[in-house]
């Protein structure tokens, strides 16, 4: 099993990072490409169609600007994307996320949220721990820590807001 995590520009993995970081956490191999969907249309398409065939089956694409990266990707494969929009300073990633989102149909992409790295990678954790249990496990136990993680936050308020009484 393997993911690949691609972005359009290296000033984009300040963002994505969370996906690699997010993989590695939970042992999924991966591959860390920076492809351009504007600068190397033709590198970007042969990564697209190849990658079923190098063992990649889900691919998490992160783009900002115009972000053409994710839905070109999904145009030239079968296999799952998942579009993360990386913001910018002047717009926020409103126009990326605008662009990933609104996929003609037939050509799906799941989007997630501007910057929303770490999330992309849960996904294809979740699609991966479809067939496999030991991931599978893995998320579970991940879950259990959030609610764990929760409990301790609502008890350290509970007895914070008891002393203002």
């Amino acid at each position: 099993m393997s993911v690949a995590v691609v972005m359009g520009s290296d000033s984009d993995l300040e963002i994505m990072g969370a996906a690699v970081e997010t993989l590695d956490r939970f042992g999924v191999e991966r591959v860390v490409h920076c492809i351009s969907a504007h600068r190397d249309p033709h590198g970007m398409m042969a990564f697209a169609s190849e990658a079923q065939h190098l063992g990649i089956e889900v691919i998490i694409a992160g783009a900002g600007g115009a972000a053409h990266l994710p839905g070109m990707i999904a145009s030239a494969t079968s296999l799952p994307v998942i579009g993360v929009p990386v913001g910018r300073p002047h717009t926020g990633g409103l126009d990326a996320l605008l662009s990933i989102v609104q996929m003609p149909a037939g050509i799906p992409v799941a989007t997630m949220a501007v910057d929303g790295a770490a999330n992309a990678a849960l996904l294809a954790i979740r699609i991966l721990a479809l067939h496999d249990p030991a991931l599978r496990a893995a998320l579970v136990a991940h879950v259990d820590e959030l609610v764990e993680a929760v409990s301790i936050k609502d008890a350290a308020i509970v007895r914070a807001t008891a002393v203002l009484r």
